[in-house]
């Protein structure tokens, strides 16, 4: 709310506040869970060791982001499409591929996520969890590779986006666009959640938010680069909650 600053919000539907007692896994967790069942929001004590945490969700986790709340650590990415290999969302580094014990050398049930003694999610300290599973029509997580040309790949997600963010398993930047900046095509008003850089504008960050998916527009490293991204997107009107017209 600084004095003449811009500022743009995004919002997931969860559950209004109400949460629940979930003791799915060996340690209990505080869960509030969109109605869905595709997105949730979790929290939790971890205790130094490998342990599993029900997430509420209604399938397992595609995509995870969890950040201690006792502790200055690192935001822990899991991504079902790198396996137990760990992004962290406020650094541009690689895939880290010798995370396993982040998540307890294991991947999310439908019921749980395991963590271990590791500083991104199991130490004795509080967690928060966001947890995302794919809904058709709501939520997509997935990869996809870039083709560096600037005839780009066309990701297919089933559904209009209102919000796209991606990141190269290698090191690069992880990369925000949405609707509400760019309400029209071509879009290229990037956000960067690893760093506190002001908004990039230029050709470089050129992509269409179609109807059914996105198109990269540049043959530029930003979004299409001849590597791995993994992503998240947002509907902008879930399916399930559609209105008649």
């Amino acid at each position: 709310n600084a004095g003449s600053n811009t500022y743009v919000a995004w919002n997931w539907r969860a559950n209004g506040g109400t949460t629940s007692s979930n003791s799915n896994g060996s340690i209990t967790s505080t869960v509030q869970t969109d109605p869905s069942g595709c997105f949730s929001i979790v929290t939790y004590t971890g205790e130094s060791a490998t342990r599993t945490v029900g997430h509420g969700l209604s399938a397992a986790p595609y995509m995870m982001i969890i950040k201690s709340r006792g502790g200055s650590r690192n935001w822990g990415v899991y991504h079902k499409d790198i396996g137990l290999n760990m992004l962290k969302l406020n650094s541009d580094a690689a895939q880290d591929t010798g995370a396993s014990a982040v998540w307890g050398g294991s991947h999310p049930t439908s019921t749980v996520f395991s963590i271990g003694d590791a500083s991104e999610s199991g130490k004795s300290e509080t967690y928060v969890a966001y947890c995302f599973a794919n809904c058709e029509g709501y939520i997509k997580a997935g990869s996809y590779v870039g083709n560096a040309n600037d005839d780009g790949t066309f990701l297919y997600l089933g559904f209009k986006p209102a919000f796209f963010m991606c990141k190269p398993i290698v090191a690069g930047n992880w990369r925000i666009q949405d609707n509400k900046r760019a309400p029209f095509n071509v879009a290229d008003e990037t956000l960067f959640p690893n760093n506190s850089n002001a908004e990039e504008t230029n050709s470089s960050n050129e992509i269409d938010l179609l109807s059914n998916g996105v198109k990269m527009r540049a043959s530029d490293s930003n979004y299409n680069q001849a590597t791995t991204f993994v992503y998240l997107a947002m509907a902008e009107n879930p399916f399930q909650y559609a209105t008649a017209r």
